[in-house]
């Protein structure tokens, strides 16, 4: 089969990263697959870069991926980065083709959904009264108040140590106009972003905080972005108590939205008994596998 593979440009770099792009085509120029790699240009994931790669289902087994692969690996190569990673569910013919390009598994992640039409809301308001000595739950739609813009920034270190197991992934930098610029993005595309936060009353800094990004038309299903308590605060169930929140929100604001999906870590046993008591249930898992140039 005659193959062709075309550097193309992606117009949608993100702020802290950018992105190079394939396009494997035959001798008619039909599509016959892709692959986008993601630089991160962070301080701390210079190191680093994402790779998606898919092609047709018809056209597996001809070398069309090995070819993008190679196209990919080699421009990680040029621009000096240390590792590539890339995601594939568990058992699936990417999780197969990864291993065989030398690929090694360095995580495991557990994906669950919650359908809010099996909350038990006496249960939520519960876990959601239950005192909380020193802290107080608040939260806000769409960007940081101002007035907690620098401890909300302050308080992504808590993401700095959740479990990753072997990938180097290095460590993401937050500020302020990071948390916002986030926040913008996830408004430029129509969706709603959801936080709710513990503050500890004492010092009234943000403590822990959960994200929920919920589809602009309120229904289908919303995706938790993330939960962290910082280290200085753990030990007093804060985790649960802002899912709790989270989950009660969303459940009595958007009553046409289906369920809440999370993913964690496998490894990471404490968020996963804080899902599974909430009553988030497992759809599936996939495995992000590295190469190390």
């Amino acid at each position: 089969m005659s193959l062709r593979i075309t550097p193309l440009t992606d117009p949608d770099d993100a702020p802290r990263s950018r992105s190079l792009v394939w396009l494997a085509s035959d001798a008619a120029s039909i599509p016959l697959g892709t692959a986008f790699l993601r630089l991160y240009t962070d301080p701390g994931q210079k190191h680093l870069a994402e790779l998606t790669l898919q092609v047709h289902p018809a056209e597996r087994r001809k070398g069309v991926g090995s070819r993008l692969l190679d196209a990919a690996v080699s421009a990680a190569r040029d621009v000096g980065r240390r590792c590539v990673i890339a995601q594939a569910d568990a058992g699936s013919p990417g999780d197969g083709f990864l291993a065989a390009g030398g690929f090694h598994k360095v995580l495991t992640l557990r994906f669950s959904r919650l359908p809010l039409a099996d909350v038990d809301t006496a249960a939520l308001t519960e876990i959601i009264e239950r005192p909380h000595p020193g802290y107080r739950l608040t939260h806000w739609q769409g960007t940081v108040p101002d007035d907690l813009a620098h401890t909300f920034a302050a308080s992504r270190r808590a993401m700095d140590d959740m479990p990753m197991d072997d990938t180097d992934y290095g460590i993401v930098t937050w500020d302020v106009d990071r948390v916002r610029a986030v926040a913008k993005v996830v408004e430029q595309r129509g969706d709603h972003l959801h936080t709710v936060v513990a503050i500890d009353t004492v010092t009234g800094s943000i403590a822990g905080f959960t994200e929920l990004v919920i589809p602009g038309d309120g229904t289908g299903d919303a995706q938790h972005y993330g939960t962290g308590v910082l280290p200085e605060h753990r030990g007093h169930d804060l985790g649960r108590w802002m899912k709790a929140e989270s989950i009660r929100q969303a459940h009595g604001n958007y009553p046409n939205l289906g369920g809440l999906l999370t993913d964690t870590a496998d490894s990471n046993t404490h968020m996963r008994r804080i899902n599974d008591g909430l009553g988030y249930t497992p759809t599936h898992t996939t495995h992000q596998h590295q190469l190390d140039l």
